[in-house]
């Protein structure tokens, strides 16, 4: 039986390319999406139409009761992309408290709540691969960046102590810190300024969402049983 994973944020971007990696793996792809409706039905369809098995799945992972109804309607989950996320630019004394709330609710939150609902299937079979979508600002901090800094921060201390937790149970638990990766999120950017980024990083150019997706069917492989608790950075030696 193919092995099932939840990919939230799968619509656009990294979880998009998380969705086609793990399915050109061979899993059953759970697409989660909050409002790109047309998006998320248009990586499903090119899935199965690749010969694969993919089902759309709306819930705001920030909603803890929208995302139980999920994981319920999915059923078996083997493998959990904790991708959903949320940025925000701005100095700290301009940033409102709904603003740092939300982007909490998403990128902590919204992970606590997917961890919750798969945890107790996976803890019965004593089996099961949790993934977290870090950043390399969550290792290092963003000027500007305060709430998203923090908030990919506490994913990697969330990684870390939960892989403590489950580990006697069989079940790993890692995360990927990506750099500066081409995605809508940071389209907002100038020609100028990701040029900039992409010179002060080593391999000398952005990364794709194509290079944090093989990263991350890479940890929930077999090839990486003995791999838990870990911080793998897809930046190109940004941080070193």
């Amino acid at each position: 039986m193919a092995k099932t994973v939840l990919v939230t944020g799968a619509s656009r971007g990294i979880g998009r390319a998380c969705a086609f990696a793990f399915a050109k793996d061979g899993y059953r792809v759970g697409v989660n999406f909050h409002t790109h409706f047309a998006d998320a039905e248009s990586v499903v369809r090119a899935i199965v139409q690749q010969g694969g098995d993919a089902v759309s799945l709306q819930a705001d992972v920030a909603d803890h009761a929208a995302v139980s109804s999920m994981v319920r309607a999915l059923g078996r989950v083997d493998v959990l992309v904790n991708n959903a996320g949320v940025a925000c630019d701005g100095l700290l004394q301009d940033i409102t408290p709904e603003v740092w709330a939300r982007t909490f609710a998403v990128n902590v939150n919204g992970a606590y709540y997917c961890a919750r609902c798969v945890l107790p299937q996976m803890l019965s079979r004593h089996d099961g691969c949790i993934l977290n979508v870090s950043s390399m600002w969550g290792r290092v901090g963003a000027a500007c960046e305060v709430p998203y800094s923090a908030a990919k921060a506490a994913l990697i201390g969330f990684t870390k102590a939960l892989a403590k937790e489950v580990g006697p149970s069989g079940i790993r638990v890692n995360c990927v810190a990506p750099g500066v990766i081409d995605t809508a999120m940071n389209a907002h950017h100038a020609e100028a300024t990701l040029s900039a980024l992409a010179q002060d990083t080593p391999l000398m150019r952005l990364g794709t969402p194509a290079d944090v997706a093989n990263a991350l069917v890479f940890l929930a492989s077999d090839g990486a049983s003995f791999i838990t608790g870990q911080v793998l950075g897809v930046d190109g030696g940004f941080v070193i």
